[in-house]
């Protein structure tokens, strides 16, 4: 029988329930609202972007991790590190092998026109969230999101299947073959989303899960970044099978052994649920799937996937602009990018953690428009005075696009959990992953392979994306300052009048 050990349970904000009984679990709460600064916790689930703020300074900018580290916590310190690496190889994986390597192989070893892959890729992407949204529902429902042994059960078969249909994937060449692989990845990756952002519930405290999401997005980006890898399915298929095998071992210890020492670990990171499940966003009223305060956040995060995966794909496409950043033969332009992705995590983290949902939306469709500009900017003077311009871009503008890109991906990877509650977490994450990630990249990635297709040139590709970017900033800018009046208004009650 295992074993069930009574923890003193790591307080989330300062040190005030440092004083509660031994064995018994004291929920987080929001801080309370400081009089004066005009500042206020969340209380209406239909309200998002609200300024959400420590009580004081000192306790937002210390990680409760320290505090866990220092008081030699290490249970609780080993839910962080799990996390962290799962969630990293899972995304390293995704940005490489899936999104790459799978237009590699269909337009390379398969040799189908960009046209036809694009079709696979929107079929990858509905299969995907439909899969993601029935997996997060049942979990929810039969109570898997709150049971830490089954979701590590489910994700060991999920890396199984994805280290079967990597090993197997330099193989194929036919079309049959390259749909039934598709179906197969879909599956895994249906289930995998769901499964894997509910983990954060059990393993992370609310008040860290910015700076989590952070240190997930520096790692996973640097290596991407840093590491030279030529982008084929060859080799990322050689690199994957390589590093996923010791990660299937270890899954498989973690889901199957039963000796005591594993079960007490387990059995406590499993009962975490009950002071971490409560999201950040959830306090007061929780948010439900059908409510302004997740649908918000769905299409704004549906936005800002698209426009990136339809740039990013035309980007390295381009020779003059891929050669010059993240295939440049220069390793010092390489770590420069790699470098930008960690600085741009660590940015988003700290203004995720103590700031509104807003601020991080704002910042992000900024960049990305600023980004944007600067490249359709240096193609227009290339046009017009290609003595001056030269051959290359400057190394500015990846490095700003890496630090767009890591701002939105930290944001990415904590909202979902900190929108939901351990009754909800396996339906919001699925939603959320499936429709603002998944749908979105795969159908950014299908328009911007049609573009290709169709021969529309690089400036007027980028355009595109450019007024995408542009009308994402302006319409929330737009969107949150109407919102302040109508709350300015119903507030003084038309005194005024």
């Amino acid at each position: 029988m295992r074993s069930r050990v009574a923890r003193r349970r790591p307080d989330s904000v300062g040190r005030q329930n440092s004083e509660a009984p031994a064995g018994r679990r004291v929920p987080w709460r929001p801080p309370p609202p400081i009089e004066g600064r005009g500042d206020r916790a969340i209380q209406d689930s239909d309200t998002v972007f609200i300024v959400y703020r420590r009580t004081r300074p000192a306790e937002a900018a210390q990680m409760k991790l320290i505090t866990h580290v220092r008081e030699r916590e290490w249970v609780v310190v080993a839910g962080y590190v799990l996390f962290v690496a799962l969630m990293v190889a899972g995304y390293y994986y995704n940005i490489t092998f899936v999104q790459l390597g799978l237009i590699d192989l269909g337009t390379r070893l398969v040799e189908m026109s960009e046209t036809v892959v694009s079709l696979w890729m929107g079929a990858l992407a509905i299969v995907t969230l439909v899969v993601a949204v029935a997996t997060g529902v049942t979990m929810d429902r039969r109570g898997w999101s709150t049971d830490l042994r089954t979701k590590l059960r489910l994700l060991f078969g999920v890396v199984c299947l994805q280290f079967a249909l990597t090993v197997v994937a330099p193989m194929i060449r036919t079309v049959p073959a390259f749909g039934a692989w598709v179906v197969l990845a879909s599956l895994g990756l249906g289930v995998g989303f769901p499964v894997s952002f509910s983990l954060a519930i059990d393993l992370i405290p609310v008040p860290d899960r910015g700076y989590v999401a952070a240190a997930i997005t520096a790692v996973a980006y640097f290596l991407a970044n840093a590491i030279p890898l030529t982008w084929s399915v060859d080799v990322f298929s050689r690199l994957m099978v390589a590093a996923m095998a010791p990660g299937i071992l270890v899954l498989a210890v973690l889901s199957f052994a039963g000796f005591d020492r594993l079960d007490t670990v387990l059995d406590a990171l499993g009962a975490q649920h009950e002071t971490y499940g409560t999201g950040r966003f959830c306090h007061g009223n929780p948010v439900q799937a059908r409510s302004l305060a997740f649908a918000v956040p769905v299409v704004l995060m549906f936005g800002v996937f698209f426009v990136d995966s339809l740039g990013f794909l035309r980007i390295i496409d381009t020779p003059s602009l891929l050669l010059t950043s993240w295939q440049s033969p220069e390793v010092s332009t390489r770590l420069f990018i790699a470098v930008a992705h960690v600085v741009g995590a660590v940015m988003a983290g700290v203004i995720y953690a103590n700031y509104s949902l807003s601020r991080v939306f704002l910042w992000t469709f900024a960049l990305f428009a600023l980004t944007h500009v600067m490249y359709t900017s240096d193609l227009r003077f290339a046009a017009v005075f290609p003595s001056i311009a030269g051959d290359g871009t400057s190394p500015l503008n990846p490095a700003l696009y890496a630090v767009a890109v890591s701002f939105y991906t930290t944001l990415n990877f904590a909202l979902w959990p900190d929108l939901s509650t351990p009754q909800t977490v396996g339906t919001h994450a699925a939603i959320g992953i499936g429709v603002a990630g998944w749908l979105a990249t795969f159908s950014s990635t299908a328009l911007a392979l049609y573009f290709q297709a169709v021969e529309l040139t690089l400036l007027s590709h980028l355009n595109v994306v450019q007024a995408l970017s542009l009308l994402l900033l302006f319409g929330l800018a737009v969107g949150l300052y109407a919102k302040r009046v109508v709350e300015l208004a119903r507030g003084h009650g038309g005194a005024s009048a």
